[in-house]
């Protein structure tokens, strides 16, 4: 079993070098399922794994300038508060209620993901950072739920950097690396004193963890920006519904409600999808006037 937790933990590491998140989504339920650990010592355990794999991961994007150091710096500051408190505080809430309240937090975010339309670049130089308020007001929500939940935040950073911010999304992935260490470090120290942490088995699955993270920083830069948008969308969706599944009662997923509204929403989804694709199709290649469509003849 420890093999299969150290070869999913190398994808823990992965997620992080190329998407800027989806540690901590990765590590909680490998640690809990995988690991058999309790849910509020995998939370811990979590945190430590994803802060330092994600500093080992911030260095090639610095090099390759994909961080933006005052944006991380303050944002990741104001987010140290929030994550020690919501730690504090994770000890008086049931871990199954930390498990769902992540599981729709994911779902909610990869929904922003996936459907926000694409906004038009900006005038201006592209390596502006952010306004000085508006980080802090996220960081410290931010901050809150990655204490609270054991998650590091890349699933809330990167969107909000990438979608609120304007960043492009290789740089919103460089910038939460350095935001998701502070934080994850923060949080730990909330948690240890309820917490008893294996370190053997932390300190091995960090080790796998930094590895992936070299092998996917060296992506991150390569790939199109619209391409990890949608990935980490989608990512998002999957680890979402696979935590829910796993804490809801079987009674839940049996009502014929919940069913039809899983239905419902996997079908708005593909709807919507297919409907943004069509409009970016007609946006990018316009009919031209007088063109006419070849017919084919039997």
């Amino acid at each position: 079993m420890i093999t299969l937790v150290l070869v999913a933990s190398v994808l823990i590491g992965v997620s992080l070098g190329v998407l800027g998140g989806g540690g901590s989504i990765l590590t909680v339920p490998i640690l809990v399922y995988l690991a058999g650990m309790d849910t509020k010592e995998a939370i811990a355990t979590s945190l430590f794994v994803v802060g330092v794999t994600s500093l080992v991961g911030l260095v090639p994007h610095a090099r390759a300038g994909r961080v933006r150091w005052r944006t991380g710096l303050i944002f990741g500051a104001v987010s140290m508060v929030g994550a020690y408190g919501g730690g504090r505080l994770a000890e008086y809430v049931p871990g199954t209620a930390l498990l769902v309240a992540f599981a729709v937090m994911m779902l909610a975010t990869a929904s922003a993901m996936l459907r926000k339309p694409r906004k038009p670049k900006r005038a201006g130089p592209t390596h502006a950072d952010l306004p000085v308020t508006h980080v802090i007001a996220e960081g410290l929500v931010v901050g809150a739920v990655t204490g609270l939940v054991g998650s590091g935040g890349g699933f809330l950073v990167v969107p909000a950097l990438a979608l609120l911010g304007g960043l492009p999304m290789s740089v919103a992935v460089g910038t939460s690396l350095l935001v998701i260490a502070m934080k994850s470090f923060s949080g730990l120290a909330g948690h240890l004193d309820a917490v008893q942490i294996d370190w053997n088995l932390a300190l091995l699955v960090t080790a796998a963890a930094v590895v992936g993270s070299l092998i996917g920083s060296r992506f991150a830069g390569r790939i199109p920006q619209e391409t990890l948008r949608k990935a980490f969308g989608w990512f998002v969706v999957v680890m979402g519904v696979f935590v829910l599944i796993q804490q809801l009662p079987p009674t839940v997923w049996a009502s014929p409600l919940a069913c039809a509204g899983a239905a419902l929403a996997a079908a708005s989804a593909v709807a919507g999808a297919t409907v943004r694709a069509r409009r970016r199709r007609t946006h990018t290649n316009p009919p031209q006037v007088g063109s006419r469509e070849p017919v084919a003849h039997s």
